[in-house]
C-alpha cells in the first residue's frame, strides 16, 4: 500500500480497502445462516425498479412478486397457505415482532435485495417458519445515488423521499425517509373509484451505520421509526340497528373511526471473523403501539358496541450465530435466540343493556373498562452440521429447541434435515424435512374478560375461552431448480404440512386489529412454479402456485364465533379463511437506450368467503403498466422520472366480502390509477 509524503493513505485508496473488506465481512456473514436446502426467491434492488412503481411501492407489493404469497386486505402477506407466520431478518439479524395493522413500517428503498426463504427451514430459523423475509440492506460503501425524488397521483397520493449514502475510512452510513399521503389508505369497502373517510399519513425513518474495528470485525447499527394515522373508510347507506338517546338518526358515511400506528426499532451487530471462525452478536429493541378511537354514537347505532383499544408491545432481545469450518466435509453451526415481550392492553368499550332475550334492554349505553397485560419470553437454541458426503451431495442436520413462556409454558425439540443434489452443473434437486414450533403472536392473545359483558350487547353466543396454543407442524419439502438456457431459470416446488393446534386469525371487533385461534389440526400442502428469464435488455418472471389449507375443530377463543358456525367446523374440515387455490404473478421489463418499458400483473382464484369458508370470491387479475425515463441536464445533474398506470382496465374486484370466518368488512382492490414521480440524484 502506498503512502504520500505525509504518512497519510489517500482518501480513494482508503475507500477501495473499506469497500473490499466489507465485501468479504458480507460474505463471511452469509455464511453463518444459510438457506441451505430451503427454497429461495430472491429480488434485487434493479428488480424493484423494473416493477411497477418501483421503490416508490409499498413493502409488501414487492414480496408479492415472489411464488405462492397471497394480497389480502389491510396489507396482510399469506405465503404458502399460512396467515402470517413470517419472520423478518436486515442483514441476517431478527426484526422482532411488532403489531399488525394497516401500517407497512419497512420501505422498499432501503433494500438493496430482499429474500423469501420457504420450505424446510433449516435449524437457525424458528418460531416464524411459513417464510423468512432476509433483506439485505444498502450501505455506504456502495454506489449509491444520493437522490431526491417526488412520486403521486391518483387518489390523493403524495410521496416525497430522500435517501443519502457514504463513508470514508472506516465508517460507512446510509440514511432513507419517506412522507406518505392519500384518500386510499385501507382497501375501499365500495367499489366506487373513490373512497369516503379513508385519508392516511404515514412517516418512514431508517438510518444504517458500520465502523470497521479492523480487518476482521466490525460493529453495525440500524434504527427505524414509522408513524401512521389511517381514517376507517365507510359504508353508505347502512341501517341503524340499535336506538341511543339523543341520537334519532345517523348517516353511516359520516362516521368518523380512527387508527394509528407507531413503531421504532434499534439493533447493534457485532460480527468477527477468525480463520474458519465466523459469529454475530446482536442486541435489538423495539416498540410497536396500535390505538383505534371508535366514533362512539355511529358504533352504537350501527354494531351496539364502541370499542377503544390500545395495544403495546416493547421487545428487547439477543441473538448470537456462529460458523465453524471444521473441514472440507462439515461446516458446524450453532446460535441462541432470546426475546422478553411485554404486552400491554387497554380498552373501554360502550355497550347497551339487553334483556333475557338478547335484546336491546334501554338507549341508554355504559362503558366497560379492561386491561390486560403480560411478559413473554421466547428462547431458542440450535446446532446443525454442513456435511459433504459426496462431491454432488450436501446434507444439512441438525437440531433446535424452542420454549415460549407467556400465558402458557410451552417447549418443543425440533429436528432438522435437508439435501441437495446437483443433477448437473446448473441443475439441483433439494429435499428436507422440518418439526416446527409456533407460538401464538404474544400481542394478540385475547383475553377479554367475558364475564364482564354478560347481558350486553357485546355478550358472545358462546362463553367458552380455552387458552391459546402453539402450533406444532410436520412440514415436508421437495424441488427442483435447473438453468435450462442462458439466461433462463425454472424451478418446481411441492410441501405439505400436517399441523397440530393449527394458528389462524381473524378480525372480530371493530378495532382491524387481529386476534389468534387455534383449530385442533391443519394441513397445507400444495406446489409452486417459478420462471425468470433476464438476457441482455429484457428481464421476465412468471410464478403460479396451486394451494390447500384447512383445518378442523377450533379449540380456543371460541367465543368469537357463532354457536352453528363453530358446531359445523367441530365436524368438517373447512378451508383457512386466507386460503386462495391459485395464485400467480408476471412481469416483463424491456430497457432501450434510457428509456426502462415495463407491465406486470398480480392475480388471485379468490379468497375465502361465505359460512365456515364453504365458497370462495371471484378471481382478479389487474394489469400494470410503467415507463422510466433517465436522462441529464447539463451542470445540474441525472434525473429519473415515471409514470405508472395502475389496474390498466379498471378491473373492479373484491379481496373480502365482509363474510367468512374472521372476516369483518368488505374490501376492494384499488382501482385505475395514474401515477408519475421525479427523482434527482446528486
Amino acid at each position: 500500500m502506498s503512502t504520500d509524503l505525509s504518512g497519510q493513505v489517500p482518501v480513494a485508496e482508503a475507500d477501495v480497502d473499506r469497500v473490499v473488506v466489507t465485501a468479504k465481512l458480507d460474505g463471511d456473514r452469509n455464511q453463518i445462516v444459510p438457506s441451505l436446502g430451503a427454497t429461495e426467491y430472491r429480488i434485487g434492488d434493479n428488480q424493484i425498479g423494473e416493477q411497477s412503481q418501483g421503490a416508490n411501492a409499498s413493502f409488501n407489493q414487492v414480496v408479492l412478486r415472489a411464488p405462492g404469497v397471497v394480497r389480502d386486505s389491510f396489507g396482510q402477506l399469506h405465503v404458502r397457505g399460512e396467515h402470517a407466520n413470517l419472520q423478518y431478518r436486515i442483514n441476517d439479524v431478527l426484526l422482532p415482532e411488532g403489531i399488525s395493522g394497516f401500517g407497512q413500517e419497512l420501505d422498499t428503498r432501503f433494500i438493496r435485495s430482499l429474500s423469501l426463504i420457504t420450505g424446510s427451514l433449516p435449524a437457525q430459523y424458528g418460531f416464524r417458519t411459513a417464510g423468512i423475509i432476509d433483506i439485505q440492506t444498502k450501505n455506504g460503501t456502495e454506489k449509491i445515488d444520493n437522490e431526491l425524488s417526488t412520486y403521486g397521483g391518483s387518489f390523493g397520493t403524495i410521496k416525497p423521499s430522500v435517501q443519502l449514502g457514504g463513508g470514508g475510512g472506516k465508517w460507512n452510513f446510509y440514511f432513507t425517509g419517506s412522507y406518505f399521503q392519500s384518500e386510499l389508505g385501507i382497501e375501499n369497502p365500495t367499489p366506487s373509484s373513490s373512497a369516503i373517510h379513508d385519508h392516511t399519513e404515514q412517516s418512514k425513518l431508517f438510518g444504517y451505520g458500520s465502523y470497521l474495528i479492523n480487518s476482521t470485525s466490525r460493529i453495525s447499527l440500524f434504527v427505524s421509526a414509522s408513524n401512521s394515522q389511517f381514517q376507517i373508510p365507510n359504508t353508505p347507506g347502512l341501517e341503524p340497528v340499535f336506538g341511543l338517546t339523543g341520537v334519532p338518526t345517523f348517516d353511516s358515511s359520516k362516521l368518523n373511526e380512527m387508527q394509528s400506528e407507531k413503531n421504532a426499532y434499534a439493533i447493534v451487530a457485532y460480527q468477527k471473523s477468525i480463520g474458519a471462525l465466523n459469529l454475530q452478536l446482536a442486541v435489538y429493541t423495539r416498540y410497536s403501539q396500535t390505538y383505534f378511537k371508535p366514533d362512539v354514537a355511529g358504533d352504537l347505532i350501527f354494531n351496539g358496541v364502541a370499542s377503544r383499544v390500545d395495544r403495546s408491545l416493547f421487545s428487547n432481545g439477543l441473538q448470537a450465530d456462529a460458523s465453524y469450518l471444521l473441514n472440507s466435509q462439515h461446516t458446524l453451526r450453532a446460535g441462541l435466540l432470546a426475546t422478553v415481550n411485554r404486552a400491554r392492553g387497554n380498552s373501554a368499550v360502550a355497550v347497551f343493556p339487553t334483556d333475557a332475550d338478547g335484546n336491546q334492554a334501554s338507549p341508554n349505553p355504559f362503558t366497560i373498562s379492561d386491561g390486560t397485560s403480560k411478559t413473554g419470553v421466547l428462547f431458542g437454541i440450535y446446532v446443525q452440521d454442513e456435511w459433504k458426503p459426496l462431491p454432488k451431495l450436501t446434507v444439512n442436520y441438525g437440531l433446535r429447541y424452542d420454549i415460549s413462556s407467556a400465558f402458557l409454558y410451552e417447549a418443543q425439540l425440533d429436528p432438522r434435515i435437508n439435501l441437495v443434489y446437483e443433477l448437473t452443473a446448473s441443475s439441483s434437486l433439494h429435499a428436507g424435512y422440518a418439526r416446527y414450533f409456533t407460538p401464538p403472536p404474544p400481542e394478540l392473545v385475547n383475553r377479554a374478560t367475558l364475564a364482564k359483558f354478560a347481558n350486553t350487547t357485546n355478550a358472545p353466543e358462546v362463553v367458552q375461552n380455552s387458552d391459546i396454543r402453539s402450533e406444532s407442524a410436520h412440514y415436508f419439502d421437495v424441488g427442483i431448480s435447473s438453468k435450462i438456457l442462458p439466461g433462463l431459470q425454472v424451478g418446481v416446488d411441492a410441501y405439505y404440512k400436517s399441523a397440530k393446534n393449527q394458528l389462524d386469525s381473524g378480525q372480530f371487533g371493530q378495532a382491524l386489529i387481529l386476534s389468534p385461534f387455534n383449530y385442533a389440526n391443519g394441513r397445507v400442502y400444495g406446489i409452486e412454479f417459478s420462471t425468470t428469464y433476464n438476457y441482455k435488455s429484457l428481464s421476465a418472471y412468471a410464478n403460479l402456485a396451486i394451494s390447500r389449507a384447512v383445518g378442523r375443530r377450533i379449540t380456543s377463543g371460541q367465543f368469537e364465533f357463532g354457536r352453528h358456525e363453530l358446531d359445523y367446523i367441530s365436524n368438517h374440515w373447512v378451508h383457512l379463511d386466507h386460503d386462495q387455490t391459485y395464485t400467480a404473478s408476471a412481469g416483463v421489463s424491456y430497457k432501450w437506450r434510457d428509456t426502462l418499458f415495463l407491465v406486470d400483473v398480480l392475480s388471485g382464484s379468490g379468497l375465502r368467503r361465505g359460512f365456515a369458508n364453504t365458497e370462495h370470491l371471484p378471481a382478479y387479475f389487474p394489469v400494470n403498466l410503467g415507463l422510466v425515463q433517465n436522462f441529464k441536464i447539463p451542470n445540474v445533474g441525472k434525473f429519473r422520472a415515471r409514470f405508472d398506470l395502475l389496474n390498466v382496465f379498471d378491473q373492479v374486484y373484491q379481496l373480502r366480502d365482509g363474510s367468512g370466518i374472521g372476516v369483518g368488512a368488505a374490501q376492494y382492490g384499488t382501482r385505475r390509477g395514474f401515477f408519475a414521480g421525479l427523482a434527482y440524484e446528486f
